[in-house]
């Protein structure tokens, strides 16, 4: 065996400037000392051969030094992981032809000074994550990664010996989480088979039988006040859809629901790689998960998995499906910001071992948004709600210590992939993605337990890694096969808890198959890990096939294309048992059959007892108005949720047809996401959010009613063929194991199966997690906090014409009213934003108090909306009445009065009108049109009345009985709103940042606008000439942009064709044969060695690609569009473009945040050939990115830039000057400068994305006067133009 020679250099500084100042403040307040902290990178690279003759490309790569500083102690991965930035770095060093590393690794070496106690004194948990990292004490001590253990061996566990007590005690070192009636299960079973069990076998059942993956509550036999119910918690599900089947394909027995979708033009790539439109049926799929205890135990990792896990089982649908936008939500407990506690936030009780409702806000949405982000999801519908009761005598809360992450969306399948194949036995058995790791192992059981009942370090060891790089690559894999008219894959599962130990089996069990896997062929990073760690680890981005072995080469080569790993590990049996082979030991790690595994278990029946309601009903007491507005409005359910917004990409994909940000100031207020079925369509999908779980303490029932309803009016806005349309994912959250919770879910599961049923609506799809409970001793005290039942409904319902939808928008231009609509003039207080900031307990809560009503609101609105009739629309929701309001103000900078004498009725006080969260509508129609608009609702039985105006004097005034008696301004009101936001942003990311986005509020910012010249021709038009030039759409592993640049050139007349940098590295296309380059935006590599930093080393470390694009620079009949990360790459690689010597890098953004925005640019007058005639166009473009800020040497660049014409694009304020100013700059670069020139105008790089906006519909605000696309499909255009030599 050759000896290992390891190689360590220092690299840049680990953190920002403001970052670290974030982190030394955190340390000190913890340590109770005053410290200064430095840190930086360090790299360790092996090789089982000499580097010296690769030192110094080595040294050039990483940009490294072989001086190394001192360091009080180091941060590195924990021994047996991988990071997702080794495989990364190492995929850089292999494809530069530095084939001799064996691994790369990162490090960050700390200086502590001014501190007198030992390290292993401090709290250093704000510098590290236990999950992933571990400390190191010297840079030597860093090599033991490198060292790997002695493999662990196989357990028996011994019940021929020990009997029964062999199988508990296991069951508590392992963290099984077996019941009784399972452990004597298989006690019989080996006594019978007259052998011990494995522990790999004991850990594939255990979760494969978990409540998590078995939903045993929800198929148990109920039995109420000693009478057997007829149905099932499950059944009183399935119900809705066999009453309403109307568009259901496929659901409850795939990773996804499959719904009815249209027949569009799909962009299709043929074998060729050649993209065009291919007119077909495309289907909807929907999925929602949650990923609760992960995010609980590490919210970075544990949100981020949690959306990688969904975008999973979006891909693994059916035959292959692509995911298309997704959705987080959050409910934690009271956030308790410091500096800024609230009055209805108490002193904090919590366990050490769960992170703080603060900390999982801060964390975990940057988690989740970073997975969505780097795979190349949009994200555009979330929620986020903060709830916490005091505790009361029994030392016992309603709360969310054990948190809610939510994570959904919805994708596009064809037609001929709906359902998965029979396959037969011989088929491969393929894992497709990374390797396995000890990381994630046993997370089925540990989230099907109450947090506190299981062992601390099972809880950190239960809890992925992400790497939505290798996600990327997956689906891309994914994406071909399914894209084919016959696609090598059959059959398609992904791997989530359990691992393969569950994965595999159950690939078996749908197939009534049986499987042998070599458990030599399973991928593995860490060599001392046992068989039943490789079996049922559940490290991430995994996914198992079955192909025919007649495809298996063809599927290799589609591999080897995207760069993603993969593993022939076995194949499909007659036999119908799991068997694992272990050619080491010549043994059976694994070897039952699959009756065992998924055999009629004993499932206990759910008994409960009604309990009658012993509350009192309380009097609601009146408070100070302008008090109780200020503190509904900075309740964090209520208040802005920009800092949970602007981190996710919003754009990516070009599918996005509505986000979260309304108008031209970019408000969070819209009711509903939309989506686009096609690039040439404009049908699409509605989805919509409603969750009402405060309620749920004194009203279950009606919580899952409200819950359904307030996704049902979120979703009126946009007009739909109708309610049967609708379908629904339901999840549920229960702290199940108590009478009166588990009470609560049936009433709730029962309440939502008849809504349902009699709206017609069915719910196809979700998931439950029913261990809501949070229970730990302190200071000698028991304490518990439990959830609500919490149900989230989310709604989807296809789209004929997204463009009839309504947002929250005012028309400013016309003369209107607002009208209020209810279902009745009920104002119950119950479960309201204002009962919580004021500590009422009142029970008696909002309700669907007759289903008709609701169906009449619903159904006339729309088609009042079909009509025209509506020119805005808000729903009533948290926070009331007054919050539906302010927000129609916000989004509109405009003023409104409130008329309140006719919805003030005796007994009613003004707190009950105002903050109440019945069901309504408030509706902006045209002053002609309000009384036919009141007279049609009133025909219904409805409650509908003229509520408000607009008023020039930018506030909100109350009135009642001719007298004022409320009057603020939007400017205080809305800095109230967006307090919680600033706050956050202000903690989590650059202060200076929040601070100047607040700021713009009373600047008098006056939004996005339109000044441009562009002429909306017919498509065909486009097509100046006969000719179809080639255009290569270029990308690079872990590039995600690539859909939406095609489609934008194909439709301008070019041949697209795509173009991965594999294809260049193995010769099989030269960039040359082409007429232009789009060099496309995403994550190259994961941005790991700088952004685009990776994908440039591989063009100038290898002399023959090198070459390649400087002739093709050189070339005066050629052009190069660079976006995003394809602009960051081509500013790395400068020394071979002619005329780019005064280019800048592109570095973090002055944030120290990714930033998605819809920003406004101005076309300068440049000489670029792609932006010919748009000089003086100052328009909005979509931007999204985190490395996006340029950095020149010196002035003289800027200077050497502007002489030469070379500034094609800026930032600019609302009154079209360059800006500088957060977020108006998303990134800090000076002068605004986003777009630059060289090669005569040939090359234009630019960090927005025109690919991603250039149809009208695509943007969250436009002028009424773009039609079917916007001025920003002149760039392709241009394009073909200049192709033509036009």
């Amino acid at each position: 065996m050759s000896k290992t020679s390891c190689l360590i250099l220092q690299g840049k500084k680990s953190f920002s400037i403001s970052k670290l100042d974030q982190l030394t403040h955190a340390f000190n307040k913890i340590n109770d000392i005053e410290a200064t902290i430095s840190s930086s990178e360090l790299y360790l690279i092996a090789s089982d051969s000499d580097l010296k003759n690769d030192l110094q490309d080595i040294i050039t790569l990483v940009k490294g030094s072989e001086k190394i500083d001192q360091f009080s102690f180091l941060i590195g991965p924990r021994v047996g992981t991988i990071t997702p930035w080794s495989s990364k770095t190492s995929d850089i060093f292999i494809n530069v032809g530095i084939d001799k590393i064996t691994r790369v690794e990162r490090f960050f070496g700390f200086q502590i000074e001014g501190v007198d106690k030992q390290i292993n004194n401090l709290d250093l948990s704000m510098l590290f994550d236990r999950m992933t990292q571990d400390v190191y004490e010297s840079i030597d001590e860093c090599s033991s990664i490198l060292n790997p253990s002695t493999k662990r061996c196989i357990n028996h566990i011994d019940v021929l010996d020990n009997g029964k007590e062999a199988l508990i005690k296991a069951n508590i070192d392992f963290g099984f989480a077996l019941s009784v009636d399972e452990i004597d299960y298989l006690f019989n079973f080996y006594s019978t088979e007259n052998r011990n069990p494995t522990d790999a076998e004991l850990m594939m059942f255990a979760q494969a039988n978990s409540e998590h993956c078995r939903h045993k509550i929800f198929n148990a036999n109920w039995i109420i006040d000693n009478k057997n119910t007829d149905q099932s918690l499950f059944d009183l599900i399935k119900a809705t859809s066999k009453n309403s089947p109307n568009g259901i394909i496929s659901a409850y027995k795939d990773n996804a629901a499959v719904t009815q979708g249209k027949e569009v033009e799909r962009l299709h790539q043929d074998t060729n790689n050649i993209f065009s439109f291919k007119k077909e049926l495309l289907n909807t799929t929907i999925k929602v998960e949650t990923h609760n205890h992960p995010t609980a135990i590490s919210p970075y990792p544990g949100a981020a998995t949690g959306s990688g896990g969904e975008i999973r089982d979006e891909g693994a649908t059916g035959r292959g499906a692509r995911p298309k936008i997704g959705l987080v939500g959050y409910n934690v407990s009271n956030l308790r910001i410091p500096n800024l506690l609230r009055g209805w936030e108490e002193a904090e009780h919590s366990p050490e071992r769960i992170a703080t409702p603060l900390d999982i806000m801060l964390e975990a949405p940057i988690g989740a948004a970073a997975f969505n982000n780097e795979f190349g999801r949009p994200c555009t519908l979330g929620y986020f709600r903060s709830f916490e009761t005091p505790f009361n005598q029994n030392n016992t809360a309603f709360g969310y210590h054990k948190p809610i992450m939510l994570a959904g969306g919805i994708g596009e399948i064809r037609d001929t992939n709906n359902f998965k194949l029979q396959i037969d036995d011989g088929y491969i058995v393929v894992v497709l993605g990374g390797p396995a790791m000890l990381i994630g192992l046993g997370g089925g059981a540990a989230s099907s337990v109450s947090s506190g009942d299981s062992d601390e370090d099972l809880d950190f060891a239960s809890v992925q890694r992400d790497n939505a790089e290798m996600e990327r690559r997956c689906q891309e894999v994914i994406n071909t096969c399914s894209s084919m008219d016959d696609s090598y894959i059959e059959f398609i599962h992904d791997v989530g808890a359990g691992g393969l130990s569950n994965a595999i089996p159950e690939l078996a069990k749908d197939s009534n198959l049986g499987v042998l896997i070599n458990l030599d062929s399973i991928p593995s990073s860490d060599e001392s890990m046992s068989p039943m760690e490789i079996w049922s680890n559940e490290s991430q981005e995994r996914y198992v096939l079955a192909i025919h072995p007649d495809n298996k080469d063809d599927f290799v080569a589609i591999c080897e294309r995207e760069r993603c790993a993969y593993a022939l590990v076995g194949y499909t049996t007659a036999e119908q048992y799991v068997k694992l082979y272990d050619f080491s030991t010549d043994s059976y790690p694994v070897n039952v059959p699959l009756s065992m595994l998924f055999g009629e278990l004993p499932i206990n029946d759910m008994v409960v007892t009604s309990q009658k309601d012993k509350k009192n009903s309380v009097e609601v007491e009146s408070f100070e108005l302008k008090e109780s507005i200020d503190l509904v409005l900075k309740h964090p359910t209520v208040a802005s949720k920009s800092f949970l917004i602007t981190i996710g990409d919003r754009t990516v994909g070009g599918m996005t047809a509505r986000d979260q940000f309304v108008g031209p100031w970019q408000v969070p207020t819209s009711n509903f996401s939309m989506s686009l079925r096609s690039f040439t369509d404009h049908s699409g999908e509605v989805v919509t959010i409603g969750e009402k779980p405060t309620i749920a303490i004194n009203n279950p029932a009606a919580s899952m009613r409200m819950a359904m309803a307030e996704a049902l009016t979120n979703m009126v806005s946009v007009p739909i063929l109708g309610m049967d349309q609708i379908q629904v994912s339901a999840n549920w959250m229960a702290a199940s194991g108590e009478n009166i919770e588990d009470l609560a879910l049936r009433y709730g599961v029962e309440a939502l199966s008849n809504f349902a049923v009699e709206l017609g609506i069915s719910i196809p799809v979700g998931k439950d997690s029913l261990s809501m409970r949070t229970k730990w001793e302190q200071d000698s005290k028991q304490y518990t906090v439990k959830s609500p039942l919490s149900g989230v409904i989310t709604a989807m319902a296809p789209v004929m014409d997204v463009r009839d939808a309504v947002t929250t928008l005012l028309d400013t231009k016309i003369d209107s009213e607002l009208i209020l609509v209810k279902i009745n003039n009920k104002n119950r207080l119950g479960g309201s934003i204002f009962s919580e900031v004021y500590k009422q307990d009142i029970d008696n809560t909002p309700d669907i108090d007759d289903v008709s009503s609701f169906m009449k609101l619903f159904i006339k609105t729309q088609s009042l909306i079909a009509d025209k009739k509506i020119h805005a629309l808000h729903d009533i929701s948290d926070g009331g009445l007054i919050v539906t309001i302010s927000e129609l103000a916000f989004t509109a900078r405009q003023g409104i009065n409130i008329d309140l004498d006719q919805i003030i009725e005796v007994g009613n006080n003004l707190n009950q009108v105002l903050f109440n969260e019945e069901i309504g509508l408030i509706l902006q129609i045209e002053k002609s049109n309000v009384d036919l608009v009141l007279n049609q609702y009133l025909d219904q039985n409805l409650f509908a009345c003229r509520i408000g105006e607009m008023n020039a004097k930018k506030s909100i005034n109350l009135s009642l009985n001719n007298k004022e008696i409320f009057s603020e301004t939007i400017i205080n009101l809305e800095n109230s709103w967006r307090e919680v936001s600033h706050a956050m942003q202000s903690i989590r990311d650059n202060k200076e940042s929040a601070d100047s986005e607040l700021s713009l509020i009373k600047e008098g910012y006056s939004g996005l606008f339109a000044k441009d010249s562009f002429v909306d021709p017919d498509v065909s038009s486009f097509n100046i000439k006969s000719t179809k030039p080639k255009v290569a759409i270029l990308r690079e592993q872990g590039v995600n942009g690539q859909m939406e640049m095609a489609a934008a050139f194909h439709l301008a007349g070019f041949e697209a064709e795509d173009v991965h940098m594999q294809d260049l590295l193995d010769g099989s296309k030269n960039i040359n044969n082409f007429n232009g380059m789009a060099v496309c935006g995403g994550f190259s590599y994961g941005d790991v060695l700088g952004a685009g930093g990776g994908w440039s080393k591989t063009i100038l470390y290898n002399s023959k690609i090198k070459d390649q694009f400087k002739e093709f620079f050189q070339k005066d009949s050629t052009f190069t569009l660079g976006v995003c990360n394809g602009c960051q790459m081509l500013s790395n690689i400068k020394s071979i473009i002619p005329g780019a010597d005064a280019w800048p890098r592109f570095i973090k953004n002055y944030s120290d945040q990714f930033e998605a925005r819809l920003v406004q640019v101005e076309i300068k007058n440049s000489n670029s050939v792609l932006l010919d005639s748009m000089n003086g166009w100052q328009v909005p473009i979509a931007s999204a990115h985190g490395e996006g800020r340029t950095l020149f040497k010196n002035n003289k660049q800027v200077q050497s830039l502007i002489s030469s014409n070379q500034i094609a694009m800026q930032f600019i304020d609302s009154s079209g000057q360059p800006t500088e100013k957060y977020p108006l700059n998303p990134n800090g670069s000076i002068d605004g400068i986003t777009g630059i020139t060289a090669a005569k105008g040939r090359v234009t790089i630019m960090m927005p994305h025109p690919e991603r906006v250039f149809r009208a519909s695509q943007f969250s605000w436009k002028p009424d006067s773009w039609k079917e696309f916007s001025p920003w499909m002149q760039i392709f255009v241009n394009a073909k133009l200049f192709s033509d030599g036009c």
